[in-house]
C-alpha cells in the first residue's frame, strides 16, 4: 500500500504539533520515523491510523483519502504504550483482536497459529498476558497488530523492553514484513533504524528536517572531514599548535586517555590529509595513524533537532 501525506497539520490549542508536512511511503518500504519527544511523530501516526481527526491536509492510501474512505482494516498499529488485557490468555486475546478486525471465522485459528510462530510466542501462548515479561508482552502487541494481515504496519517503539536477542529477532521480523508491506517505524534507538529501515525521515517541532537513506544523510552532513590521527613527537602541545595552524584545519581536540592522539575537523569542503602528512615530514614527526571518522547518525539527529 502506497501512503501519501499531503500538507498535514494538527494543532493542540496554539501549538502546532504537526506543521504542514508532506511525504510518501511506497509499498515494500520501511520508513524510520524519528524525532525528539514532542516533535509530532506520535500525532502523525495517530492521524494516519484514523485515531485522530485531520485538521488540515490529507492522508491518501493507494490514492484514496482516509477522510472519505474507512481504511482502518488495512492498518496494523502497535502504539508506544502497548494496551493489553492482562487477565486474558494470549490465545484468547489474539482471537478477540481477530474478531475486532473482522477476520473471517474460518481463518482465525490459522492466523493465530501464524502469529504465535512469527512472534515467538509458542511457549507462552497459554499463559495470561499479565504473567508475561515485558518483552513477551511486546511480542503479543506485535501479533495483534498483524493478526488481520494489514497492508500498512505502524510500529511505535516496537522493541521497547526486549533483550538484545529479542531485538535482533524483531528486527529480522520487521525486515521480512517490509518485503510485502508498507512499514512506518518510530524509535529512539538509532542503530535499530540503520539496521532495519530503508529510509529515514526526521521531524522536529512539527516540521520535516531530513528525509533520505542513512548514507544520504551522512553525505549531506559531511561538509567537514573528521580525522583521528596519532603523531609521535617530543612535545604534544607543539603538535597541537602546529595542527591548529594549518589552513585546512578547523578544530583540533586531544583524545582523552589516548597519548599522542588527536581528533581533527577540516575546514568545510576541504581535505587535510595531505597537509598533515607534509607537516609531519617537515618536522620529523612520526605519523602512525590517520583514520577518517564516519559521521554518526546520532550526531546528525542531534544537529538537526537541537534548535
Amino acid at each position: 500500500m502506497d501512503i501519501s501525506i499531503d500538507r498535514l497539520t494538527k494543532s493542540y490549542g496554539y501549538q502546532k504539533a504537526v506543521d504542514d508536512i508532506s511525504f510518501k511511503v511506497k509499498t515494500g518500504e520501511i520508513l524510520g520515523f524519528l524525532g525528539p519527544n514532542g516533535a509530532g511523530k506520535t500525532t502523525t501516526m495517530k492521524i494516519i491510523t484514523g485515531y485522530l481527526d485531520i485538521e488540515e491536509g490529507d492522508v491518501l492510501m493507494n490514492g484514496l483519502s482516509i477522510k472519505n474512505n474507512n481504511m482502518k482494516g488495512k492498518i496494523g498499529y502497535l502504539p508506544e504504550h502497548n494496551p493489553l488485557y492482562l487477565d486474558m490468555p494470549v490465545i484468547d486475546y489474539l482471537a478477540f483482536c481477530a474478531a475486532l478486525q473482522k477476520v473471517p471465522a474460518n481463518l482465525v485459528d490459522e492466523r493465530i497459529k501464524q502469529m504465535v510462530k512469527l512472534c515467538g510466542l509458542d511457549i507462552e501462548k497459554h499463559k495470561k498476558i499479565g504473567e508475561l515479561s515485558k518483552g513477551y508482552r511486546q511480542r503479543v502487541g506485535l501479533a495483534q497488530a498483524m493478526i488481520h494481515d494489514p497492508e500498512l504496519l505502524i510500529l511505535d517503539e516496537p522493541t521497547t523492553g526486549l533483550d538484545p536477542n529479542q531485538i535482533v529477532e524483531i528486527r529480522d521480523l520487521i525486515r521480512q514484513l517490509g518485503k510485502e508491506k508498507t512499514v512506518i517505524l518510530s524509535t529512539h534507538i538509532l542503530p535499530e533504524v540503520e539496521a532495519t529501515c530503508d529510509r529515514i525521515l526526521i521531524i522536529n517541532r512539527g516540521k520535516i528536517v531530513a528525509d533520505g537513506t542513512a548514507d544520504t544523510l551522512r553525505k549531506q552532513a559531511q561538509g567537514q572531514q573528521v580525522l583521528q590521527v596519532k603523531i609521535e613527537a617530543p612535545n604534544r602541545d607543539q603538535v597541537f599548535h602546529a595542527l591548529h595552524a594549518l589552513p585546512s584545519i578547523s578544530t583540533v581536540d586531544f583524545l582523552e586517555g589516548q597519548e599522542a592522539k588527536y581528533e581533527i575537523q577540516s575546514v568545510s569542503d576541504r581535505q587535510s590529509n595531505h597537509d598533515i602528512f607534509k607537516m609531519c615530514c617537515e618536522k620529523g614527526w612520526v605519523l602512525t595513524e590517520m583514520v577518517p571518522l564516519e559521521t554518526k547518525l546520532e550526531d546528525i539527529f542531534r544537529e538537526l533537532t537541537m534548535n
